[in-house]
């Protein structure tokens, strides 16, 4: 009888064990894997790092696989190519690529619709007209960093082509290295980088913020393919970056935390700075503004004439936005109500 009851009790625990293994295999398989890629080290592309740290892309069941490739070509092509399926990003090369022909595109979501970046540079440069001649450092030919520096200088009566050399450094880091090993007179920062180089003795040549630029700076990039397969995945991750974005906009000492993770920066003065320059600028319900891809196609217009035709709506999915905003998502969750 006790053999028996020996027999039985090891049975059970088999069918026990052998249940806990499957529901955790199905609940391994529940999550969705998707491929993120973001490109630029820096506070406004920090949402998915926040939606990790916070349990938030468990809570949505998602698997998310994090790329960081620096803004410019490389970045674009991983999107066009299909090899990574959302990208954060500044819009520049998607907008040409979609005047070009890739109408495949949509921008889904947006963080930062005006330009926050400013030039700094060594206390001797003190106006704007003082950088002719001068080498600007920016992370490549065509990205954000870039397209400011050619909108600000421009509005400071100086000509882009003409009287600066642009210095291609790779990223934000390095063009902060090269601005601090002297490889450069001058260099286009965002925030927390700028902070960094003011509290070395650099100071603003051009502040950004207060140019107001419109421009999708920082925008959430996928391709209209993916939607079509992937819709409730995509409308999960959405939901993952409007809390992440709660989260970056309510809870400084949790994001002060994130930012210091990811950026190796645990200055209190530089991410007050930094935080208190950049988060008037992001949008709080990852709206996308058409007039910031209008700009744009109008600044790629001289050469891709295509662009005067594409209005930026043509560009724009907003249904995962629109969603969040028609079913109460939004207002329940800055309520605090869930």
């Amino acid at each position: 009888m006790r053999t028996r009851l020996v027999k039985n009790h090891i049975c059970i625990l088999a069918i026990s064990v052998l249940f806990s293994a499957a529901f955790a295999d199905s609940a391994v398989l529940a999550a969705d894997r998707l491929v993120v890629l973001y490109s630029a080290r820096v506070m406004s592309q920090s949402m998915p790092w926040i939606a990790k740290e916070a349990g938030l892309l468990n809570k949505y069941d998602l698997d998310v696989q994090l790329l960081y490739v620096a803004a410019g070509a490389p970045a674009y092509a991983a999107l066009l190519a299909g090899d990574v399926e959302v990208e954060l990003a500044g819009a520049s090369g998607f907008v040409r690529a979609f005047v070009q022909g890739n109408t495949d595109i949509a921008f889904i979501g947006g963080v930062k619709n005006v330009l926050t970046h400013s030039i700094l540079a060594k206390p001797e440069i003190k106006r704007p007209e003082n950088l002719k001649g001068k080498k600007i450092g920016v992370t490549r030919i065509g990205s954000n960093p870039h397209y400011f520096a050619v909108q600000a200088l421009r509005h400071f009566g100086l000509d882009p082509a003409r009287d600066v050399a642009f210095i291609q450094t790779g990223g934000a880091p390095e063009t902060f290295a090269a601005l601090v090993a002297e490889g450069i007179d001058g260099a286009v920062l965002t925030a927390p980088t700028d902070a960094q180089a003011i509290r070395l003795g650099f100071h603003y040549v051009v502040y950004g913020p207060d140019l107001r630029i419109p421009y999708a700076a920082t925008s959430f990039v996928t391709r209209r393919p993916v939607i079509a397969k992937r819709p409730q995945v995509l409308g999960r991750f959405m939901r993952a970056m409007a809390e992440s974005a709660k989260i970056l906009h309510t809870d400084r000492e949790f994001t002060y935390k994130i930012l210091g993770k990811y950026l190796r920066l645990d200055d209190r003065k530089i991410l007050d700075a930094a935080y208190n320059a950049e988060i008037k600028a992001l949008e709080p319900r990852l709206v996308i503004k058409a007039e910031a891809l209008q700009a744009i196609l109008e600044e790629i217009s001289p050469t891709e004439p295509r662009a005067k035709k594409v209005k930026a709506q043509e560009l724009i999915d907003a249904r995962y936005v629109d969603e969040m905003e028609k079913s109460g998502f939004f207002d329940r969750l800055w309520s605090g109500k869930r």
